[in-house]
């Protein structure tokens, strides 16, 4: 080692005030995030909350238990409302992802006359809150019967403009040398996008199975709209209900213990697939 070097005075790093007030506030935010989910987390496992939830907030169960999730599973039908939730999450995943790549394909390799006026036509789509179509959708389906039928998610799913703009974007990145020399070859479109391409888009794919996953399982106002029988609840509708029908301070334990069941299969795709996301983020140069 350079003695030399190693002599030299240790210098502190300054730290600016405008670091300080964002570390401050990155603190706070990460305090008000946090705080409700422990104090869920807590809640769940204290036997003693099932009457009344405490306030402020413990930091330890004043009865630690499980008994509260089971409970909660005899209280509320988990397992039809989650397997609902996982049916309506799947179709609209597989739906919505494989829609997006093939517009995200045809936009980025195809290059046909009018794709920009497309993609422009796709993105404003975006700009219109769901608030304002919600109900023309409604009826529109109420029209066709689709009322309480899945096929009112999947149908919807086919428009993933967001998607569609990932997709474009991580295709940009990848060489078009690839699909000239598969075509040089004699390989069709459909060919060269599903083995030449797609095979390269795992990144991607995760990106929008975890956002979409997100969005779906947590959705609670259209699901809310368009199902109306409870066998075809899903989770967060399920839970609303029950909650709705017990009161809102009533069997907190076990409301807290079903919300934790609930975020479980969230969590474990979240960490599954995190990794492709900051991939697909560097590649595709897209900030969400």
């Amino acid at each position: 080692m350079n003695t030399a070097s190693a002599k030299l005075p240790h210098r502190r790093k300054k730290i600016s005030l405008n670091q300080w007030i964002l570390t401050v506030v990155l603190f706070l935010g990460s305090f008000v995030m946090i705080v409700p989910f422990l104090w869920m987390l807590v809640t769940s496992f204290d036997w003693a909350a099932r009457l009344h939830i405490n306030f402020p907030p413990r930091l330890w169960p004043e009865e630690p238990s499980v008994k509260t999730f089971g409970a909660a599973f005899t209280s509320i039908k988990m397992f039809r409302y989650i397997s609902n939730s996982i049916i309506v999450s799947a179709g609209v995943i597989i739906i919505s992802a494989l829609s997006a790549l093939l517009s995200g394909y045809a936009l980025s390799k195809l290059r046909f006359k009018g794709a920009n006026i497309v993609l422009l036509l796709a993105l404003s789509t975006m700009m219109i809150p769901f608030e304002m179509t919600m109900i023309p959708q409604y009826m529109l389906f109420s029209k066709l019967g689709l009322v309480d039928n899945y096929l009112a998610f999947y149908l919807p799913a086919l428009n993933y403009a967001f998607g569609t703009f990932l997709a474009k974007a991580f295709f940009d990145q990848l060489p078009g040398s690839l699909r000239e020399a598969a075509i040089l070859d004699g390989a069709k479109e459909v060919s060269v996008f599903s083995r030449v391409y797609l095979p390269l888009c795992t990144p991607i794919i995760a990106t929008m199975v975890i956002l979409l996953f997100l969005g779906v399982w947590n959705e609670l106002l259209w699901p809310l709209l368009i199902l109306k029988k409870a066998t075809k609840y899903t989770i967060q509708i399920g839970l609303a209900m029950f909650t709705y029908n017990n009161g809102i301070d009533k069997q907190p334990s076990i409301i807290m213990a079903a919300t934790t069941v609930s975020l479980i299969p969230v969590v474990v795709v979240y960490m599954f697939l995190q990794r492709y996301i900051i991939e697909s983020i560097a590649l595709s140069g897209i900030k969400q």
